[in-house]
């Protein structure tokens, strides 16, 4: 009687590839549980008020009585007040100082100092990034002082016979808004600078002496090869300025507390107002929302038009 042919794989070893299976299970998912201690504290800091915010932004709510489920009303306040729109308009001003001006100058003043090695470049660094280490609300103090119609500002320009030119510079209604960005461009233009040159020194030589031997001038090596050698550091970059433009307070709370009138109010400025002064949580909390989301896309675009190839 003839025995039936044993399968060409042995029974033991069912059990042992079901055992690697349940290895590899568990090794995929290793990086996972490293993860979620720091997933735990971001969801509990971050994502958990973040979702808070959103539910009071439903509601008609003075931070102490009842609350009264409003739907989108508070959605459609912020798209229908024109103060509103007015403090959104005045976010994307600020955009311009602190972002993109600082970018320009940044760019030239890295590529200078890095291109003709200038001596004490560490200290040079030093200094030019200390705007980032001095409190915003510092730095809003001593500008105060140099705008003051008796300030510093004034004062120089009266040294030089430029009388004509001297004003309240928060107290205009036309340029105080420019004048509370140029703080922007001050703060900011330092740390623009340390990133774009810490990009700029990674660049080999021998591209600029390439370029040179093929007859590039400063300013097409620039435009040719600075530019897009640094293009991740500028992303990076534009990402934390316009971060700082979109969310600033401070500066604004202490230099001109959104006046004169409302001609530098910010989103951040009225969702303090609203909050705090008039007792809408649920309107403060609708903008507040709706200023992240603004933040949000805004990075990811730049970010995707930093990924696309140049």
């Amino acid at each position: 009687m003839s025995e039936r042919p044993q399968s060409g794989r042995p029974q033991d070893e069912r059990p042992q590839n079901g055992r690697s299976r349940r290895r590899r299970s568990l090794y995929g998912a290793t990086p996972y549980w490293f993860l979620l201690p720091a997933f735990v504290v971001y969801a509990v800091f971050l994502l958990y008020p973040l979702g808070r915010a959103v539910q009071i932004s439903f509601y008609e709510w003075d931070g102490l009585t009842l609350a009264t489920f409003a739907g989108f009303a508070n959605y459609v306040d912020v798209l229908a007040d024109a103060a509103l729109r007015a403090a959104f308009g005045h976010a994307f001003v600020l955009i311009f100082f602190f972002a993109v001006l600082p970018l320009g100058v940044g760019l030239v003043l890295a590529a200078l100092l890095t291109r003709s090695r200038v001596r004490g470049l560490g200290f040079f660094r030093t200094v030019v990034f200390l705007p980032q280490v001095v409190a915003m609300v510092v730095v809003a103090v001593a500008w105060r002082q140099i705008y003051a119609p008796d300030g510093h500002l004034n004062t120089a320009l009266r040294a030089v016979g430029l009388d004509a030119l001297t004003r309240t510079w928060l107290g205009d209604f036309t340029l105080t808004l420019p004048a509370v960005g140029l703080i922007g461009t001050w703060v900011s233009t330092g740390l623009v600078t340390v990133l774009l040159m810490a990009g700029m020194s990674r660049v080999p030589p021998e591209l600029y002496e390439a370029a040179t031997l093929d007859g590039a001038g400063p300013v097409r090596s620039f435009v040719s090869i600075t530019v897009p050698s640094v293009r991740a550091e500028i992303v990076v970059a534009l990402t934390l300025t316009i971060i700082a433009a979109l969310k600033t307070f401070d500066l604004v709370y202490v230099t001109t507390g959104g006046g004169p009138g409302s001609t530098t109010t910010v989103p951040s400025f009225e969702v303090y107002r609203r909050a705090f002064e008039l007792g809408e949580v649920g309107s403060a909390a609708a903008v507040a929302v709706v200023l992240t989301g603004m933040i949000f896309l805004l990075n990811l675009a730049v970010n995707r038009i930093g990924e696309r190839e140049l």
